[in-house]
Formats: structure tokens, C-alpha cells, sequence
């Protein structure tokens, strides 16, 4: 049996490519592209301005197929979260969250997460797999054409854009899933594609900082940084990734981004963790941190209100606190906001997507190991602690 070509998986430079293959010119990729895309059809017989010889062509070697949905849920204050199926036994979480001038799509890109930060329940599932082009994109297709079904709009470029903004702030590390990511994103921005802006098109990420490098050069979105911490050791810490990419590297690689970047700012992303990560001198070791002089990073900071699960050991920073540590920011010069929390009835909101992942890294039972040396050894074992003399 032949397999077939699923052209979601394909970027608008991959469809013409494989448009030549079946002999049709390089416009017939573009028509392809604008009924899936724009339109949101999966069933080439419908394509009617494509010549029958080659939707016959197509009915026997390519399909269009997004990931089928498990479950829909839509929050009091409108967010709709989906759980997505990926196959294996893994699963993953796609939210759309509804603004008065936007609407925003939180878009997965891996089964778990290998970055493990203390924080994000993600994490404490662990990480079984990447996503292809196609689940990736999947999520959007289905996304925008379910919410325009719901609401009764046509598809195509007539009706109105339901999805105006995408984060990659879903399950997973983008950057440590780069070639599908970036295929999603060139498809996100194509015009016959979903045409969104690059300022509307934002790739959240833990440090991976070689790989901030080469998007940089691939496809400039803006980035958002998960910062989370103040010096070294804290992010050691909260973000293991950072024993690897420590804050000196991570700065000087968001420095270069921006010489590319849509936007002419960093956004820094910082849990606020009650006790942990929220004193008045965290927040001042942060504005020497991003003003530097000659090293200074032009950014803003996106305060988050913790959202508490019970793996993690951490609390939600008071309100008072956050308000607080915000001031010292803005009265740095520091353009900073508070991110209101939104679909926590649904599990929807930052750090709280979980999915369903066949864990090839074993992190459940590391977790269990450790708990059970902290017990015998100590609540400190396995922790960075300062010493002082």
C-alpha cells in the first residue's frame, strides 16, 4: 500500500516541490495551500478549482489530516482548551484564549517536556515524543475552523480571522523540536497560508540559546524568554536547562535576536513563586541583570501568577508582593505587566497543561527516588542550598 502525503506537513516551499513531483505547476501548491489553509478543507473532491486529473492524483497519495480531538472544554471567562490525540498513547493540550482585539491560540509542540522546570506541571509528566509538522499545525487548522463553525463564519478569507495570535507556549520545548517548529511557523506567516504577522506570532522558550540563534536566521517571530529567576543559582534550580545555558550566554543570545526580531523587545516571562523568587532584591538583581550598559537587553517582563499543583511544592506569590516587585521594575524603566490568569476551571492557564504522555524519561519514578532519599537524608537533598559561613 502506498502511504500517504500528509500535506499539513508541508510548507508552502515543500508543497511546490511536491506538487512538481505529481507533474502540475507551482500555482497549483498555492490553490492547494489557500483551500486548506484558508478555507479549512480536507476532502480534495471539494477543491473544485483544481483540475479532476490532479484531485484524482491526490485522492490516491495524499490526505489532509489534523489530530483527532479527545475532549473540548470552554472556562467561564470563554477560554476553550482541547485535548488533542498524537497516537501512542500521548496526547497533548492546544487553548484558545478570547480578547475584546484578539484571539490568542496556544499551540503544543512536543508529548510532555524534557526541560523539567519545577513549576510547570508539564514537566512532572515527562516527555515522550515530538510533534510533526502536521500535529503541530493540526492544532491551528482544527482550532480556527472549529471556532469559526461555532460561530457560524464562513471559512475563507472573507469571513472573519477568529485566531489572531499564536504562542508557542503549549506542551513542550519549541526550540528543542526546531525543523517541524519552524515548517508550523513559515506556515502560520505565508500569505496563503494563515497570513498572521510575525509580531503576531510569538515562540516561547526555556534558553535553548544556540537554537535562538538559528531562529534568528530561519524565521524571526517574536521570542518570549522563560526567565523565572534572578541569578544562576535560583535558575539552576527552577530551570535545569540553565546548568547548560547559564543567564550571561542566555542575555547575550537574546541581544543578537533582536537585531532580527519583529518586535524591538525581549519578553521575559517570570513565575512569581511565592518565598522563592519574589523579594524586592530578586526583582533588583533582575534590572541589573537586563541593564547592563554596553549588555543591556531591551525587554518587557510578563509577571505570572503562579498557578499551584501539588507536585510542585510551591505557592502563588501574594498579590501585594507581585504589585510590589512589578513597581521596582516599571520604576527601573521596565515596561512590566501582570498576566491575568485565565481558564483555571478547566486547567487551562500557564503551567497547568498536562495532556496524557507515555514517559520515555522516566521522570515519575526519579521523582519518587528523590522523595523518598529527602526523607532519609533530608528535604534539602537534590536541591541547590547557599552555604554560609
Amino acid at each position: 500500500m502506498t502511504q500517504l502525503t500528509n500535506l499539513l506537513d508541508l510548507d508552502p516551499a515543500q508543497l511546490v516541490a511536491y506538487c512538481g513531483e505529481l507533474g502540475e505547476k507551482p500555482f497549483r501548491a498555492k490553490q492547494l495551500q489557500r483551500w486548506i489553509h484558508q478555507f479549512g478543507v480536507g476532502d480534495f473532491d471539494a477543491m473544485t478549482d483544481l483540475a479532476k486529473s490532479l484531485r484524482d492524483k491526490l485522492s490516491t497519495r495524499a490526505m489532509v489530516a489534523a489530530p483527532a480531538v479527545i475532549s473540548d472544554h470552554t472556562s467561564v471567562d470563554g477560554t476553550r482548551k482541547w485535548l488533542i490525540d498524537v497516537g501512542q498513547g500521548n496526547a497533548v493540550e492546544t487553548v484558545f484564549i478570547p480578547e475584546e482585539s484578539r484571539g490568542t491560540l496556544c499551540v503544543s509542540t512536543q508529548a510532555g517536556c524534557a526541560v523539567n522546570c519545577r513549576f510547570c506541571s508539564t514537566g512532572k509528566q515527562g516527555f515522550n515524543r515530538n510533534l510533526t509538522v502536521g500535529e503541530i499545525i493540526g492544532q491551528l487548522w482544527m482550532a480556527e475552523f472549529e471556532l469559526r463553525r461555532t460561530k457560524g463564519i464562513e471559512p475563507g478569507p472573507k469571513g472573519e480571522r477568529q485566531i489572531t495570535n499564536v504562542v508557542m507556549m503549549g506542551m513542550g520545548e519549541p526550540l528543542l523540536n526546531y525543523e517541524p517548529t519552524v515548517t508550523a511557523l513559515k506556515l502560520m506567516l505565508d500569505d496563503n497560508g494563515y497570513g498572521l504577522s510575525r509580531r503576531r506570532v510569538t515562540l516561547s522558550t526555556s534558553g535553548v540559546v544556540p537554537m535562538i540563534d538559528r531562529l534568528s536566521q530561519d524565521c524571526p517571530v517574536a521570542l518570549a524568554v522563560s526567565l523565572h529567576a534572578s541569578n544562576d543559582a535560583l535558575r539552576d534550580d527552577l530551570v535545569p536547562l540553565n546548568k547548560k545555558y547559564p543567564l550571561h550566554e542566555l542575555m547575550a543570545a537574546c541581544k543578537r535576536y533582536l537585531e532580527f526580531a519583529p518586535r524591538d523587545f525581549i519578553t521575559f516571562e517570570y513565575c512569581m513563586l511565592d518565598g522563592v523568587n519574589d523579594s524586592d532584591a530578586n526583582a533588583m538583581e533582575l534590572v541589573a541583570m537586563v541593564q547592563n550598559g554596553a549588555e543591556s537587553v531591551s525587554c518587557k517582563f510578563n509577571l505570572i501568577p503562579f498557578n499551584p499543583f501539588p507536585e510542585s511544592g510551591l505557592l502563588r506569590s501574594k498579590t501585594p508582593r507581585i504589585k510590589a516587585f512589578a513597581k521596582i521594575l516599571i520604576d527601573a524603566g521596565i515596561v512590566t505587566t501582570i498576566r491575568k490568569t485565565r481558564g483555571d476551571d478547566i486547567d487551562a492557564a500557564c503551567g497547568q497543561l498536562a495532556g496524557e504522555v507515555q514517559d520515555r524519561t522516566r521522570v515519575h519514578e526519579r521523582m519518587r527516588s528523590v522523595a523518598e532519599y529527602q526523607q532519609k537524608f533530608g528535604k534539602n537533598f537534590g536541591r541547590l542550598v547557599e552555604v554560609t559561613e
